[in-house]
This record gives structure tokens, sequence and C-alpha cells, in this order.
């Protein structure tokens, strides 16, 4: 009996100890995912502020070297209402001469009698000689009502002295779309968080908490205790809620990002589970007691056995997934392969004669390539495919049915179900397009970069006649020829005609 209660008491220690590991687990888990989360968050707010960054260095620039003449100021009006129109984050762009008075914006028509002497962005660059960015307190619009965060840039007389203020508005609903599409939880939030303490934006969003002083809470004392990277405990200052808070400074702005996790919730499933197991351990104690050390070594037995079969099925599983990854991928370019291509093919083919649609084959290949490894490297042209092959995926892989694959050496196709031609040449002709605007350097070309040609066709097939998958692909790669032919960097359809872009 002294025998049977030690291996008890041993079960509910080990069972113990288990589930504190359990537990220690958990939550470096999730001190490792709010860490990743926190990152992703910077990195979007930065790359949002530095889009608009951009575009406030390229208007500095022109005011300062052209001037704010009538004609001047039309066509720089133009300009910022393109910009605008490229860059969803931003609410507008807007020129303030000395006085704070308007000398142009993105709207198509200008607010007549409005100053913005007053606002913080414009005292602090007319009181501040430096050239940098400025990110500014969350500020109201007074045209739209919408909140907004501003980003600016001083502007210079050619004397240095103070001519004005460039400024970018950004929505504090872009930050907010972002923020609601991160999975944190019933009792998760996000920040968004100047360095001086004022609250940009948080989820749960309130407008009230835009703008909100943070020097005095506990999440701004803990960035400040433990630098521009950091984890720590927080009870919220906002609803009460204790929370795993991982906090991150962004690289190039005065602001942070703070990405938190419901402590109760990280830890709702483990205490689920340790009830359940804690349970059946006691139980297990109970029988063990009853009928003796037998039964438990059987048990013990089992156990080992289900867990080492459970760690060979899930390392065959992963082996699995790795071989049929390995076989329909391209290794170089991340893209379907040749194999993949040609299975996709007479799938669809097959699709679109029972259904009486159409199926687009656009085949490309990179113009010069050859002369680009001559030039640069079989590493450089390694590295040129992979760059492609990205930009192709992302912006010909838009539907579930379409498939863009490496069809060999610097060839690459992409299959369009339910497409015809001129959609086909459409897509085509972004991708050529979005090739171009990589600038990948290329001095064995006309133009200096490394671009694409691209050949178009399209079909409906007729179920019971063979041999049309084929066809599809030496017309379209008739075309590619045409395009080529006809000076490369362009679109052919299977007319033979190059198309304008």
């Amino acid at each position: 009996m002294a025998f049977v209660a030690v291996v008890c008491l041993s079960l509910l220690a080990i069972d113990f100890w288990n589930s504190w590991e359990a537990r220690t687990d958990q939550l470096q888990q999730m001190n490792v995912a709010t860490s990743n989360l926190s990152r992703a968050m910077a990195q979007q707010a930065d790359d949002t502020i530095k889009k608009a960054d951009t575009v406030l260095v390229g208007m500095v620039e022109r005011v300062e070297h052209d001037g704010t003449d009538p004609s001047d100021v039309a066509r720089l009006r133009q300009l910022l209402a393109l910009r605008v129109a490229e860059l969803p984050q931003l609410d507008g762009l807007h020129i303030y001469d000395q006085d704070g008075n308007w000398i142009a914006n993105s709207r198509p028509t200008r607010p007549e009698n409005l100053n913005n002497a007053d606002r913080e962005y414009f005292a602090f660059h007319r009181t501040h000689a430096e050239r940098g960015p400025h990110i500014g307190i969350p500020v109201q619009s007074r045209t739209s009502g919408r909140l907004l965060v501003p980003v600016s840039r001083r502007i210079n007389h050619a004397d240095g002295s103070f001519a004005g203020v460039a400024l970018a508005t950004i929505h504090v609903d872009f930050f907010s779309r972002f923020y609601d599409s991160l999975d944190i939880g019933q009792a998760g939030a996000v920040a968004l968080v100047l360095e001086n303490g004022t609250m940009m934006t948080r989820r749960p969003y309130s407008p009230d908490m835009v703008g909100r002083n943070m020097l005095e809470t506990q999440l701004f004392r803990s960035y400040a205790a433990h630098g521009p990277v950091g984890t720590a405990y927080i009870k919220s200052a906002q609803d009460g809620v204790t929370r795993l808070n991982s906090f991150r400074r962004l690289d190039n702005y005065p602001l942070f990002v703070s990405a938190a996790l419901s402590k109760d919730e990280i830890l709702a499933n483990w205490w689920r589970d340790t009830l359940w197991h804690s349970g059946g351990v006691v139980l297990l104690s109970l029988i063990v007691g009853f009928i003796g050390w037998r039964l438990v070594r059987q048990f013990q037995l089992q156990t080992r056995t289900e867990a080492e079969l459970r760690q060979a099925r899930d390392a065959l599983e992963t082996l699995n997934k790795t071989l049929n990854t390995l076989a329909m991928e391209d290794g170089l370019t991340g893209l379907a392969n040749r194999r993949q291509f040609d299975v996709a093919l007479d799938s669809e083919y097959s699709r679109a004669a029972r259904n009486a649609s159409t199926l687009a084959l656009i085949m490309m290949d990179v113009d010069c390539f050859k002369q680009y490894n001559d030039i640069y490297g079989h590493a450089a042209g390694d590295e040129c495919l992979q760059t492609i092959g990205r930009t192709i995926a992302r912006v010909a892989s838009r539907r579930p049915g379409d498939l863009a694959a490496r069809y060999g050496g610097e060839e690459l196709a992409v299959l369009l179900p339910n497409t015809d031609v001129a959609g086909a040449v459409m897509l085509a002709e972004r991708i050529r397009s979005a090739v171009r605007e990589l600038k990948i350097e290329h001095a064995g070309t006309a133009d200096g970069f490394v671009t694409l040609s691209a050949g178009v066709d399209a079909l409906s097939p007729q179920a019971g006649i063979g041999g049309q998958p084929k066809e599809l692909i030496r017309s379209a790669d008739k075309a590619l020829y045409a395009a080529k032919s006809g000076g490369r960097n362009r679109v052919c359809a299977s007319t033979g005609q190059p198309l304008a872009a």
C-alpha cells in the first residue's frame, strides 16, 4: 500500500508539474505572438507614413524650386490630386504659406477663408528650423470633420527663412481598419501612440481615445522604462483588463505601437485543459489505489505507445506535405512548376469544355535575359527571376482558379479560366507594367531596365476534340514571338498585333 500511495502521489505531482510547464509554454508562445504582432503593426505604420512623407519631400522640393506662381500652383494641384488618388491612406495634401493660408491642395475646390496657422504642426515648423518630417497630434478636418494624422515638412525661402508648410493628412480610419483585421481575441487591444504620450488610435476604437494624453498610464511608463522594444503585463487604464503588452518603436518616426492580449483569454484554454486533465489524473490515482501497481504499469505503457504513434503520424503527415510542395512548386521563383502547370491546363481545359466557357493563357519571356546573366552573373539572374516571380504572383493570382507558373528558364505563364482575350491582355499589360516599374537595371537593353514581353490567346474548348490545350500554348507562344519581334516590352494577342500600354 505504501508503494501504491507513492505511485499515486507521484502521478499527482507529475500532473501538477506538467500543467505548470504547459502554462509557462502558453505564456511564452503568446509572448512571441504579441511581439510578432507589434512588429507587423510597426511596419505597417512606418510604411504608411513613409509613403506620405515621400510625397511631401517631392512637394517641398517643387515649391522651393519652382515657386508658387498661378501656373505652377495649377500644375501642382493636379499632382497633389493624383498622389491622393494613388495612396488610399491619404485624406489630402496641402501647401500653406508662411501665414498659414492655403496655396494649393489636392481637393477639387480650394477652401475659402480658412487659415491653419493655429494648428500644432504649423506652429512647430514656424519655430523649428529642422527639415525632417513632423508627426503632429491628431486633428479634426475643418472641411470633412474626419479625424486625421498630420505628417508635415517645413518649406523655406531661398535664404533659409520660414516659407510655409507641406502637409499630408492620413485617415485615422486607415489604421483602425487594419487593426480591426487582427485576431486579438475578445478582450485584446492594440494602439498607436506618439512618443510625447498622445494616443493616435486604438482598438477597441472610440473617437474619445484619439488625442488622449497617455503620459501617466502604466503602458507609457513601461515603454519609457524598457526602451524601443519590450513586453510587460499591464493593467489597462482604459478598461481595467490585465494584458500581455508588447510594444515597439517605429524605425523612422517618433511613434510606438502596442499589441496586447488578455491574460485571462491566453490562459482560458489552459485552465480548461488543466481541469479536465487533473480530474482524470485524480480518477486514475483512485483506480491505481484500488487495483494495484500492475494496472498502473500497463496504463503507462499504453500512453507511451499512443504518444509514439501520434508522433509517427505527425511526422508522416509533415513529410507528405513537404514532398507534395516540392513536387508542384518551382524551387527558384516559388511559382507553380511545369508539372503543376500541365496538370492545371488539362484540368481547366476539361472544365471549360464542360461549362462552355473560355480559357486564356499568357506566355511571358524576360527580354534579353541571357545578356542579363552574361553582364551581372547567374546569381543576379536568379534574384531577378525571383523578384519577377513574386511580382507576377502578386498581380496575377487574384482568383482561386488563376495559376502563375514558371514554364521553363526565363519563360513564365499565367493560366486564366473563364477569361477572354481582352481580359487576358489587360492582365498581361498590368504584369508587364509592374515588372517595368521594378526598375531592375539591365545595361543590355535599350530601355536600361529589365522588361518582359507577353503573348496572349484564349479559346472556347469543344468536348471530344483533342489537341486544343497544346494549340493554346502554341498560339500564345506565337504571339509571344510576335511581341519579341515587334521590339520587346510589349503584349501581343494571338492576332499578332502589339497592343499599346
